[in-house]
């Protein structure tokens, strides 16, 4: 459904506040690697955060590392079947069944089960469990979130499961968010 890639570079700018990510997308052994770096403004005040995120060939998460420029770190890796574990290789259970993640602050998270996923027009994907990392407390959390197809390689449904937030999702041909309602804006 979407092109091959090799190499991308992309932009989004939040639509409150101030802030911008900058995120390079690159094919590497058999995969691919996002390099992306933020500055913004969230709840606990402004951030500066960069992160890195392997793929595999299916667009699947098999480690990221998210790093603020205050300090603090998360990093995880997967087995890309929904099996976690903490960079020092301790599981994490407490996420099994989770094939993607999403990150506070950045669209780009959006991509991947869009990518992931092969969803018909007016279909909607199975119930996703995300490991989601908020960029105020860094501590991951499991939501749980559908996405259903309105116009393929176009516009996607993003909904939270728990019916608290929902947005229609512009994409390029690349499945690239560029225009996230109420929250970011490709530039």
């Amino acid at each position: 459904m979407f092109p091959p890639l090799a190499l991308k570079t992309v932009r989004w700018r939040p639509l409150g506040g101030e802030g911008l990510e900058h995120l390079t997308l690159r094919a590497v052994d058999g995969g691919f690697r996002a390099e992306s770096v933020l500055i913004g403004e969230g709840g606990a005040g402004p951030y500066g955060v960069r992160y890195g995120i392997d793929l595999d060939a299916r667009w699947r998460v098999r480690a990221f590392v998210v790093e603020e420029t205050a300090g603090r770190r998360i990093a995880m890796t997967s087995d890309g079947e929904g099996r976690w574990r903490r960079e020092d290789g301790a599981p994490l259970p407490a996420f099994d069944g989770c094939i993607d993640i999403d990150l506070a602050g950045s669209p780009f998270t959006n991509t991947l089960p869009i990518r992931r996923l092969t969803i018909a027009a007016g279909e909607k994907s199975p119930l996703l469990a995300m490991v989601y990392v908020p960029f105020d407390t860094f501590e991951p959390i499991v939501d749980e979130q559908i996405y259903t197809c309105i116009a393929p390689a176009n516009r996607y449904l993003y909904e939270a499961a728990d019916g608290t937030f929902t947005a229609e999702l512009s994409v390029d041909a690349d499945g690239f968010v560029t225009d996230y309602p109420t929250l970011f804006s490709r530039l």
